[in-house]
């Protein structure tokens, strides 16, 4: 677990200071999938579904907010419906239109929200959306997670009866048409997954929200329990063929990704939590205080080497390097400062020698008379 904080921090740390070029390349690497996944399932025109396109759309949507993506993955879209049948891309441009007027008009900030929820769906991982959803977003994510759901299930729809399609005359377009409109409106898969991730999400918010211990991962087990238990309860009542693998291990994953999620943005320690109570002339207030795991960073020391190693259970040596230089050096200094201290010796006794001579002989008196 402390491992784990550690490598928290360094994160935090290295998004901190580089966080524009992090969002950048993630940016850029969420449309090469978008548009991969795209160009791979309903490829009908073959120079939109280029390898070159697909890298060109994500280097350009890099540079540009999210919902440029969003837009370009829906234009995307049409131009291999329209490659595939007109009347179909006409219906689908009706639902992108509705999708864009009541939701991504008003909140383009989020619109990277409907591109996750689609990419879960299409990696066979649709409950990991509830669970993320539900931890970091707000009741109102519910609106770009049943939009993400929808935009899949389109493409989907068009990828199974492509063959049909394509050999079309008049008549059967038309049916073909109207079978393509009735699947998305009254597709019973399609609503049993919308409506189990908008009561999955709301359920993980619910719980997060509420002042219990451990929150987080009531809440994403929460979550994943009934995002598994309503989708296989339909799949029981409605006849219906969803995978229960993909069911099961969704959830699964999805319960795991919420308490990575809780160890990076909610770490906190329930043993010392401490309850206050206290009023006003209006108010009795009652507050639950739980202090954040805090961890400090191991910071690197580099030691440096001096002038002098100490053997082990010896004296200092004097540092020998380059065949022993700075030792010899250092007994040239010592010898000439012997030296030095010897010969002021000297001088001092000599002086001494002659004052006391002077006195015993007389010349100093002699010099004085002289004066």
């Amino acid at each position: 677990m402390s491992n784990l904080l550690v490598l928290r921090e360094r994160l935090r740390k290295l998004y901190a200071a580089y966080s524009v070029y992090i969002l950048k390349v993630l940016q850029f690497l969420l449309g090469l999938v978008l548009f991969g996944v795209i160009n791979s399932n309903v490829g009908f025109m073959k120079m939109a579904s280029s390898v070159f396109c697909t890298i060109g759309l994500a280097v350009i949507c890099t540079f540009f907010p999210m919902i440029v993506m969003v837009l370009a993955a829906a234009a995307l879209i049409l131009v291999h419906f329209y490659a595939l049948s007109m009347p179909i891309a006409a219906v689908s441009l009706v639902i992108f239109l509705i999708m864009y007027i009541f939701y991504f008009r008003f909140t383009p900030g989020k619109a990277w929200l409907i591109i996750i929820s689609a990419l879960a769906f299409a990696l066979k991982v649709p409950f990991v959306v509830p669970v993320i959803f539900g931890l970091m977003g707000t009741p109102v994510w519910v609106v770009p997670a049943a939009c993400g759901t929808i935009a899949y299930y389109m493409v989907h729809f068009v990828k199974a009866s492509s063959a049909a399609l394509q050999g079309a005359g008049g008549e059967s377009m038309y049916e073909s048409l109207m079978s393509f409109t009735r699947q998305v409106l009254i597709s019973r898969e399609m609503w049993l997954m919308v409506l189990t991730m908008v009561i999955g999400t709301l359920v993980v918010n619910a719980v997060r929200t509420r002042s219990v211990d451990h929150a987080w991962k009531v809440a994403s087990a929460a979550g994943a329990v009934a995002c598994v238990v309503i989708s296989a309860a339909g799949n029981v009542v409605l006849n219906l063929n969803y995978p229960y693998v993909i069911i099961v291990v969704s959830a699964v994953l999805g319960l795991l990704i919420g308490l990575f999620l809780e160890v990076m943005f909610f770490s906190v320690d329930y043993s010392r939590t401490e309850h206050i109570q206290f009023e006003d002339d209006e108010y009795y207030y009652y507050v639950k205080a739980v202090p954040k795991i805090v961890v400090s960073v191991p910071e690197k020391r580099v030691k440096h080497i001096t002038g002098q190693q100490r053997k082990e259970g010896g004296e200092p040596e004097p540092e020998a390097e380059k065949g022993g230089k700075p030792a010899k050096d250092a007994e040239r200094v010592s010898g000439k400062s012997e030296g030095t201290d010897a010969n002021k010796d000297r001088t001092t006794d000599e002086i001494l020698l002659t004052r006391s001579l002077s006195k015993e002989l007389g010349l100093d008196q002699e010099g004085e008379k002289t004066e």
